[in-house]
C-alpha cells in the first residue's frame, strides 16, 4: 500500500515557480580587412531556438529595432554607409500583431569603416529586443569590441558587458522558468505514469506481456529486444498524442488558454467526469471494435505486430489511463509550448520501463505484489485528487470573471471536504462500488490516511486567515474572500502612518488590499494623481487573477516585515490586472495600437496593452517603480521570490526618487 503515496505526490508537485537570468542572444564580432585603411566590422548574432531578433527597420508601434552605434568620437574612424543585414523573415508577428522583419537562429550585420593609422580597436554598442511567440524581453544594450590588429572573434553576451541594461536580467526569468516548468511537467507525468501502472487495467498486464515475450522468443536476448521495442512503441504512441494536441491547438494558443474562461470551465467539467469515473460511477472506454481491430493486427508479428500490441494496451487500459492522460494534457495545455509532448513522454516512459526491465530480469516478477483490491484503491485515491484539482480550474474562471462565487473560503471548504472524505475512505469508513471487502487496514494505507488527514487539518486555519503557504498556488488570493482576514474576523491594524485601517479615509479609487492592509489602486490615473498628492513614488504591479507567481509574491514575499512596511508607507501601489474581463466604460473604449482595427473592450486588455507598449513585456508579475513624470526610478523586475532581493530593489528605487 506504500505505492499509494505516489498518487498524493502528483498533486503536491503540480506547480512550481522559478526565476533565472536569460540570455537568448550571443554576439560574435570579427573583422574583415578590405584595404590598409578600410575594414568590414562583422557582427553575428546567435539566437536561441524559439526567439526572434528584430530587424533594424520595424513599423511604428512595434518592437525596438536592432541598432548599432559605432564610437567615432575621437575622429579617427569614418563610418561608410549604413549597417547592412541579411534577408531575414517577414511575418505577421503574434506578439505585436503587425508585419515585422525578424531573424531566427542567427543573423549577420556588416558595417564598412575607414580608419586612420594607429587605430587597433573599434568600440560599438548594439541595442536590440528579442521575443518568442508569447512574450518579449525589454530592450538590451550590449558593448561590442572589434580588434583590427588581430584576426580574432569576440563573443559577447548580456552579462559580459558593463553597459547591458538590467531590464533583460530582471524580466528574463520567463524562458528558463519555462524550461524548468517543462522539467516539472515531465516529473509529474513520470509519477503519474507509475500511478497508472498501479491501476487494475495495467498492473495485471505486466507479467502477462513479459511472459509472452520471454516464452515466444527463441533466445533471451530476442525476448529482451522485443520487450524494449514494445516499450519504445508505447512511448511513441503517447508522444504522438501529445504532438497531436500541440499541433491541433498550436503552442501559442495553448499558452493563451491558461486564462481563458471557457477553457477553465470545460476542463473543470472534464476533470469532474474523470474523477467520478475513477470513483466507480462508470468506466470511460473506447469502442470494443477498436480493440478487436488492433488486436488482429498484433498477430502479424515482427516490429509492426509489436507496435500494435502496444497500441492494444493503450486502448484496453484506457478506462484507467484515460482520465490520467486527460488530466496531464489539461495541465500541460495550460503551460503551453511543448508541454503536452513532454508530459506524454514522461508518462509513457514510466509505463514502458517495467516491461523492458522485467523482460531483462524475469526473476523480478516474483517480487511483484498480487493483484487485488488495492488496485482499485489506487484508482479511488486518484479520483479524489482529480476532483480537488478540478476546482482549481473553476476557481481560475471565477477569478477572471470576478463573479465571487468560488471565493477563498468556499474553495478551502470544498478541499477540506474532499480530502476529509478521502481520509475517511482510507480508514475504511466509506466503501465505493468496486471496493473489495476490507477486513483490516494495512500499514501503508493507514500511513497515507494519516498524511491526508494531517493535510486536511492543515487547511482548516485557512478559513480564519492563515496564508497556507504550502498550497499558495491553488486557492484564490486572500483578498478574494468573504472576509479577507478570516471567517468572523475584522482586522483593525495598528498605527500606520497612512491609517490604512480606516476605510472611510481612503482616497478616491483606492481600496485596502487584504490581508496586508496596503492602500492599492486598480486605476492608473487615480493612483498616479494620489502619488503626486502625497509625494510618494508609484509602484505599478502588472498582475493577473489567474497568475500563480503573482499569488506567490503576495503571500510569500510581500508579508516580509521590511517589504510590507515599504508597500504600506513609502510607495503608492497600483495593481493592474491584465486578465480582468470586466467591460470598459464606453468612454474608455479605444482602438488597439497593437491590433489596428480592433477595439479594446475589457479592462485587462487596456492594462495588457499598456505593459506591452510602454515596457515591451507581457508576462506577469511585472513590477515598475516610477516617479511623478512616469519615468522609471529603477529597471522593472518580474517574479522575485527572494524577499531580500525584492527589498533591495524597492530601497534602490525609493532612494533614487528622494535624490
Amino acid at each position: 500500500m506504500r505505492k499509494l503515496l505516489i498518487a498524493l505526490a502528483v498533486l503536491v508537485l503540480s506547480t512550481t515557480g522559478y526565476t533565472q537570468i536569460l540570455e537568448p542572444v550571443k554576439w560574435i564580432t570579427s573583422v574583415e580587412k578590405v584595404s590598409s585603411t578600410e575594414y568590414n566590422l562583422i557582427t553575428k548574432a546567435t539566437i536561441e531556438s524559439g526567439w526572434h531578433l528584430y530587424s533594424q527597420t520595424v513599423p511604428e508601434g512595434g518592437p525596438i529595432a536592432t541598432s548599432f552605434i559605432y564610437d567615432d568620437s575621437e575622429g579617427n574612424i569614418t563610418i561608410v554607409g549604413n549597417t547592412s543585414e541579411e534577408e531575414g523573415h517577414t511575418i505577421n508577428d503574434p506578439v505585436f500583431k503587425m508585419e515585422i522583419k525578424y531573424f531566427e537562429k542567427d543573423a549577420t550585420f556588416k558595417q564598412r569603416i575607414k580608419v586612420e593609422e594607429g587605430v587597433s580597436t573599434v568600440m560599438a554598442f548594439v541595442e536590440f529586443m528579442v521575443c518568442d511567440d508569447s512574450k518579449c524581453l525589454p530592450p538590451t544594450e550590449v558593448e561590442l569590441v572589434f580588434n583590427l590588429s588581430e584576426n580574432t572573434k569576440v563573443i559577447t553576451t548580456g552579462t559580459d558587458s558593463q553597459s547591458i541594461k538590467a531590464d533583460a536580467i530582471e524580466s528574463s526569468s520567463s524562458q528558463k522558468e519555462s524550461q524548468k516548468g517543462l522539467w516539472s511537467i515531465f516529473f509529474i507525468a513520470f509519477l503519474s505514469g507509475f500511478a497508472a501502472l498501479l491501476t487494475p487495467c495495467v498492473f495485471p498486464m505486466i507479467p502477462m506481456t513479459v511472459s509472452f515475450f520471454t516464452k515466444q522468443s527463441k533466445t533471451k536476448a530476442a525476448g529482451i529486444k522485443n520487450a524494449i521495442i514494445y516499450g519504445i512503441s508505447i512511448i511513441a504512441i503517447y508522444v504522438l498524442l501529445g504532438t497531436a494536441v500541440t499541433g491541433i491547438f498550436g503552442a501559442d494558443a495553448l499558452n493563451a488558454l491558461a486564462t481563458n474562461v471557457w477553457f477553465n470551465i470545460i476542463f473543470f467539467l472534464l476533470l469532474v467526469i474523470f474523477a467520478v469515473s475513477f470513483l466507480g460511477a462508470f468506466e470511460i472506454m473506447l469502442p470494443n471494435s477498436w480493440a478487436n481491430k488492433v488486436d488482429s493486427k498484433a498477430d502479424r508479428g515482427g516490429l509492426i505486430g509489436i507496435f500494435f500490441m502496444a497500441l492494444a494496451l493503450a486502448i484496453v487500459s484506457f478506462s484507467c489511463t484515460g482520465p490520467i492522460v486527460g488530466t496531464l494534457l489539461v495541465q500541460a495545455a495550460s503551460k503551453g509550448g511543448l508541454a503536452p509532448i513532454i508530459g506524454m513522454l514522461g508518462f509513457s516512459l514510466a509505463i514502458a520501463l517495467p516491461f523492458a526491465l522485467f523482460a531483462a530480469f524475469p526473476g523480478w516478477l516474483n517480487s511483484l505484489p498480487k493483484s487485488g483490491g488495492w488496485l482499485n484503491t489506487v484508482k479511488v485515491v486518484l479520483g479524489f485528487l482529480e476532483l480537488a484539482l478540478a476546482f482549481k480550474f473553476l476557481s481560475q474562471a471565477d477569478l477572471v470573471l470576478q463573479t465571487h462565487i468560488l471565493e477563498r473560503e468556499v474553495f478551502l471548504a470544498i478541499w477540506i471536504a474532499v480530502f476529509g472524505t478521502l481520509a475517511l475512505y482510507l480508514f475504511g469508513k466509506i466503501k465505493l462500488p468496486h471496493d473489495s471487502p476490507l477486513t483490516h487496514i494495512s500499514v501503508g494505507r493507514l500511513s497515507l490516511g494519516l498524511l491526508v488527514l494531517s493535510f486536511t487539518i492543515y487547511m482548516i486555519p485557512g478559513l480564519w486567515g492563515a496564508p497556507l503557504n504550502l498550497i499558495s498556488a491553488f486557492p484564490p488570493p486572500q483578498n478574494y474572500s468573504e472576509s479577507p482576514y478570516g471567517v468572523g474576523f475584522s482586522k483593525v491594524s495598528e498605527g500606520s502612518s497612512q491609517s490604512n485601517s480606516n476605510h472611510d479615509n481612503l482616497p478616491e479609487g483606492a481600496h485596502l488590499l487584504a490581508p496586508h492592509d496596503i492602500i492599492a489602486f486598480n486605476d492608473y490615473d487615480k493612483g498616479l494623481a494620489y502619488a503626486k498628492q502625497v509625494g510618494k513614488p508609484v509602484m505599478i504591479d502588472f498582475t493577473g487573477w489567474a497568475c500563480v507567481n503573482c499569488r506567490k509574491m503576495e503571500q510569500n514575499v510581500w508579508p516580509n516585515p521590511n517589504v510590507l512596511n515599504i508597500l504600506k508607507n513609502d510607495v503608492v501601489l497600483i495593481s493592474l490586472y491584465v486578465d480582468d474581463k470586466r467591460p470598459l466604460e464606453l468612454s474608455d473604449v479605444v482602438e488597439s495600437k497593437l491590433k489596428p482595427g480592433k477595439q479594446l473592450k475589457y479592462i485587462g486588455q487596456k492594462w495588457s496593452e499598456l505593459q506591452t507598449l510602454k515596457y515591451k513585456a507581457n508576462s506577469q508579475p511585472f513590477y515598475v517603480l516610477m516617479d511623478h513624470n512616469e519615468e522609471n526610478l529603477i529597471d522593472p523586475v518580474s517574479y522575485t521570490p527572494d524577499a531580500d532581493d525584492y527589498l533591495n530593489w524597492l530601497k534602490t528605487g525609493i532612494s533614487n526618487f528622494k535624490n
